[in-house]
Parts: C-alpha cells; structure tokens; sequence
C-alpha cells in the first residue's frame, strides 16, 4: 500500500491542460457541476483520473489519492468492487438491453420493497435528478394538484429549478446560490416553494396559505445531522392532515446510515421515497418508491424511457444493495466514521486551531472558526489545497467508502495535521493569501437543509 511523502509537491498539468481543452468543448467544463475544478483547489486537486480501485484513484499525471469524495458519494463498496463489477459483466454477456423486458426489473423491485419501509411499488431512472422529476409527477397526477413545497436539493429540471424565481425564506436571495433560472418557463414561477428545514410552523402556515393547492411536500430528511426528534414525525403529520404525499429525497443521504436509508434509522415512513447515487455503486440507475395508494395511479401517466430499466443498472443494484447487507455496512460506516472524526480532531487538536470535526459519521466535516478579519473561502481552499497535495481528495467533509481502511484512516490523519499546520502558520503570520496558489473555491448552491 502506498505510503504518501510527506513532500507537499506534486504536477497536476495534465489535468489542468484537459480543463483547458474542455472549456473549448463542454459548456461548463463537467457534466456535473460538483466536478468543475473550482468545486476543489482549481490548481492543486486533480480533475482528470485514469483508475480507481477500492478507497484511491490515480489521476492523469500518475498521482494516486486516498478518495473521501467517491464520485459525490456514488461509490459506496469501494472503486471498481469486484463482486459487483463480476455480476455486471456476467450480465454484459448475456446483454444490456433487451427488446422485451428484464426479469430483474421484478426482482430488484421486490429487493427493495424488502429494504425501503416505504416501498411497496417500484419505478426506475438513470439518475437523481430524474428520480425527483419522476416523484413530483406521480404526486402532481395522483393529488391533482400543482404545487411542491420543498427542503433541500432536488435535481436540475424545471420544476425544481423554478423555484429561482423566488427567494430564500432566509437570505431573500435565490434559493440556490449563484443559479439563475435561465431557460426555465416562466411560467412555472410560484409552483415550487422552499420552506426552512426544521420550522414547522413556516411550513404549516405555507400549507394553509397554499391550502387545497400542494400535491407534495419533498425534502431531504437529513444531511449532516439526523433531524430533531419529532420534526420528521411532525412534518408527516401535516402531509396527512392536508391530504398531500411526503416525499423523502434520500438520493444523498440514504443508504450508509441504514440500508433501509434515514427513514428506517429514525422509523419515519413517508409516502414516497426517491433513491440512487450509492444504491448501484457508481452504475447509473435511480428509483422511486411508494405506498400502493400513492405509486399505482402512475400506471396511467406517461412516465416512460428506453434506459430507465436496462440490465446493468439493475444487476449493479441487486448487488450493491445484497452485498451492503453482507457486509453488516451500518456497523462498518459507523466504525470507519468515528475512526475518522477522531482523526481529524485530533489533528486540529494538535493544530492549536479552534474548530472540530462534527455531523453524522457518514459524512464528517471540518468545520474551523476563523477571525471575523479572514475570508473563511480563504482557509478551507488552503485545506483543500494541502490536502490534495499529500495525496487526499476531499472537500471539507469526507464520505467513506466500505473499502476504506484503518491505513486510509491514519495518513489522512497525518496529511491533515501537515495541512492545518499551514492554515495556522498563515493565520498567525497573516500571509494566507501568499500560501494559496489556487483560486478560491466556489459553492455552486445552496442546499437549503443543514
């Protein structure tokens, strides 16, 4: 296993000259906005890799990185997991689409009825953002009502994206940061309204407002903190109360914390239930599902694509999902989590820096408290910067995968003790602006959940 110099130089050209060659070609840069080179240390961190295996990844100028990001918690097994990557190419060999239909579209359906406590009926995407737009159809049709109330980030489509012709309850400014709703409908403006996560008594007075008119409510039942007891349970209580679907997007969060997702670790049910990202293990596919009651009227919309149910996403599923259970994963995020927080905080300990690792195990986060005088961008892209030059990609929070190991654990304990020692020579020295040889990095939203 490869143990990192402590030396904090390293070539990214490569990389950087692919960004180049990109910007000429892709709109954007990435597919993803969470992939664009200033999403990192736009400079430092890699942006082009060639491999991956287990918990690293080598990128195109031949360095190698313990991976805390895991393609935006996509991976979940580990890189390239050999029981999942065997069943899908066993399944290539006997073909990736079909004519007819797969019998592993009744398969997986039941393997998910047995894990999701709100799963009863069962339909597939390719994709999170997909899954959603898929969600907010079959409410709209099963209600026969219009408009969504919403907590957290739900995809790019335009039902979600209209919501940029409002504000945010909390800043009064767009509810995504830095988005703009530039070639979304107009006329979708007031159909889709944010609410704060954990005020119920905004969420309640937007329902009576808006009575007679919601078709769903649709949130992230947690992000980087299991919600306060009662809130979930209350939120349910008001869907049912007003006759709309709750709708929990577990997208992100689902999966590590319990199998079964958030709503199995704190026994909420909701009435539908968006998933993918980790349910495949870096294989697109995605789902939605739901209560009977909710779910069958789907059967007389049109919600329909060639992709949504091809073979390999539902072998990689079916595999991903048995192997998580094989593996008692709950046990072992849990164990590779605190292991982790317990390193990090030890190195900002050491630091003599004021700050902490905090949130759910599944996704630990260095949070540090700097002067009112210093731009906080300012140190964490300095983190971020250091990090990846002892050969660890992360953003400030750090998702594990299964394949992580005690070793993983230790140097990127060690390459966080080296880099918060930067961040307080630049603090105390007052020269953090000359340490950092990237540009700052940007938040592309805001997620609107904590």
């Amino acid at each position: 296993m490869t143990s990192f110099p402590k030396s904090a130089q390293h070539d990214v050209s490569r990389s950087l000259d692919l960004y180049d060659q990109a910007g000429e070609l892709i709109p954007g840069w990435t597919q993803l906005i969470s992939r664009r080179a200033d999403q990192f240390a736009h400079g430092a961190s890699p942006i082009y890799a060639q491999s991956s295996k287990g918990s690293r990844f080598i990128d195109v100028d031949e360095n190698e990185y313990i991976d805390w990001n895991n393609a935006v918690s996509a991976i979940i097994l580990g890189h390239a997991d050999e029981v999942v990557d065997a069943a899908v190419k066993e399944q290539i060999d006997r073909g990736s689409l079909f004519s007819a239909n797969s019998p592993l579209e009744i398969e997986l359906a039941e393997e998910l009825n047995d894990t999701i406590p709100s799963s009863q009926m069962v339909r597939y995407a390719k994709g999170g953002g997909d899954a959603c737009a898929i969600a907010v159809r079959i409410a709209r049709g099963t209600t026969g009502k219009d408009k969504i109330l919403f907590c957290g980030y739900h995809g790019w489509h335009d039902w979600y994206q209209a919501a940029n012709f409002g504000v945010d309850p909390e800043s009064g400014e767009y509810p995504f940061a830095g988005i703009e709703p530039i070639g979304v409908p107009k006329a979708l403006e007031g159909t889709v309204i944010p609410f704060v996560y954990g005020d119920l008594e905004m969420l309640d007075s937007l329902l009576d407002e808006h009575a007679g008119e919601v078709a769903a409510i649709m949130m992230e039942p947690a992000r980087s903190e299991l919600p306060p007891p009662g809130y979930l349970e209350a939120v349910k209580l008001l869907a049912a109360d007003h006759g709309i679907v709750l709708i929990f997007d577990e997208v992100s969060c689902g999966w590590r914390i319990a199998v079964g997702g958030v709503q199995e670790a704190v026994g909420v049910t909701p009435d539908m239930t968006v998933v993918a990202k980790a349910m495949s293990n870096g294989y697109p596919m995605g789902a939605v599902v739901g209560s009977r009651d909710v779910m069958e009227p789907a059967k007389h919309m049109f919600i329909s694509s060639s992709y949504w149910s091809d073979n390999i996403g539902l072998a990689a599923s079916l595999t991903t999902i048995r192997e998580l259970k094989r593996r008692e994963s709950p046990r072992r995020f849990r164990e590779i989590g605190e292991k982790l927080r317990s390193a990090l905080n030890q190195a900002i300990e050491d630091s003599g820096l004021d700050g902490a690792c905090t949130g759910l195990h599944t996704g630990p986060t260095v949070t540090l408290n700097t002067p009112e005088d210093v731009d906080p961008r300012k140190v964490s892209t300095l983190f971020i910067q250091e990090m990846a030059r002892r050969g660890v990609h992360s953003y400030m929070s750090f998702k594990a995968t299964l394949a992580h190991t005690d070793e993983d654990i230790r140097l990127t304990g060690e390459a966080a003790a080296e880099a918060l020692q930067v961040v307080r020579s630049g603090l105390d020295q007052g020269n953090i602006d000359d340490l950092l040889t990237v540009n700052l990095k940007k938040e592309p939203f805001r997620r609107q959940v904590r």
